[in-house]
């Protein structure tokens, strides 16, 4: 394909490790043309300088962060900001004719009292929002292909949501006994200086955080009420593991039918995910590791029902990085471009 067939795409906010993925996933993709990098703290700073691995193919210097340019040179704009930005950039990005895919989470919530109940904040852009479809394909596809502007999942909200979605899309589970035990690797805190992210503070040690406050809490509780059709709160727990990249997620929930056995919901774990590239059910026995999919946009699924207990318990496992953040973006702009949701998309890990 020519260079005149790309589409130019900006990325606002192109510092940090989610920008540095976009980045990373642009100069792959055969459909896209990197048009502009910008933010404020590093403006006028050559990328290259930030990122000294990407100096052969990226040329670029960043930006200041300026609404008109970017709409002139850009059709597509990522937003890879920290949370309470975007919502004061995306009004005018999507009236100057921009799709917009937003990293944080500003636009996640169909409800913006609940954003602002866990996030802080106005939000004068309440037409804006209700425009927003969250951006899960797996889910949200047809909804994904329409829209100009998407609120891209957090991380652990990936990883959870896709183990749970099969089994509240068919009642399979009573809804209130999910209960998600998830780990997460360092990276999944950003590119600043957090003294918890320390090798000397992180290394050799497991913990959890924000114990029953996450604020990924209520995204998962949207999404599962809406799979439900009812309100659905969750025991969501999160833990910072000794590695740069993955999140894996452990989910346990009691079955309605405490009758059903692994192999009936493998096939239905298969039949739900039949047209969704990007996530893999594994066979029989087999559970996932981070590792797996590190570098990649898939999700790793393994389930077992323990008869005992009556409790299904599923394991996903997807890079933060890239399912959980920037490979999913690009996921839902293929789909909004009317291309084949893999394009452009590493599959294959590194391994070891």
């Amino acid at each position: 394909m020519g260079d005149e067939e790309r589409i130019p795409v900006g990325i606002i906010g192109a510092s940090g490790y989610g920008g540095v993925q976009l980045v990373r996933l642009l100069m792959d993709h055969p459909r896209l043309e990197l048009a502009y990098l910008g933010g404020e703290s590093s403006a006028g700073q050559p990328f290259s300088d930030l990122y000294p691995h990407l100096g052969h193919r990226v040329q670029q210097t960043i930006e200041p962060i300026d609404l008109e340019k970017i709409a002139d040179r850009c059709q597509v704009v990522f937003l890879s900001l920290p949370n309470g930005l975007a919502f004061k950039m995306t009004p005018t990005l999507l009236e100057k004719g921009c799709k917009v895919l937003d990293l944080s989470a500003d636009y996640r919530f169909s409800d913006l009292d609940t954003y602002t109940a866990w996030y802080g904040g106005d939000r004068p852009d309440r037409a804006v929002a209700e425009t927003a479809v969250y951006g899960l394909p797996e889910l949200y596809r047809d909804r994904i292909a329409q829209a100009q502007l998407v609120g891209c999942p957090g991380c652990y909200p990936t990883a959870s949501l896709l183990a749970l979605s099969p089994l509240l899309k068919q009642g399979l589970i009573v809804p209130e006994t999910a209960v998600i035990d998830a780990k997460s690797g360092t990276s999944g805190g950003g590119r600043q200086a957090k003294t918890n992210l320390l090798l000397a503070e992180a290394e050799g040690s497991l913990g959890a955080y924000n114990i029953a406050r996450h604020r990924h809490t209520p995204e998962i509780e949207q999404v599962c009420s809406d799979l439900a059709g009812h309100e659905v709160l969750i025991q969501f727990t999160p833990h910072l593991i000794p590695m740069v990249r993955g999140i894996l997620a452990t989910v346990y929930a009691t079955l309605r039918d405490p009758g059903l056995v692994r192999e009936d919901l493998l096939t239905i774990f298969s039949a739900f995910y039949r047209n969704s590239p990007w996530v893999k059910v594994l066979p029989s026995g087999i559970f996932p590791q981070t590792k797996w999919a590190c570098g990649t946009n898939l999700c790793y699924i393994g389930l077992e029902v323990d008869p005992r207990t009556a409790r299904v318990i599923v394991v996903s496992a997807i890079d933060n990085l890239m399912k959980g953040q920037a490979g999913q973006a690009i996921q839902c702009l293929n789909l909004m471009m009317g291309w084949q949701e893999t394009l452009g998309l590493p599959q294959l890990a590194f391994y070891p």
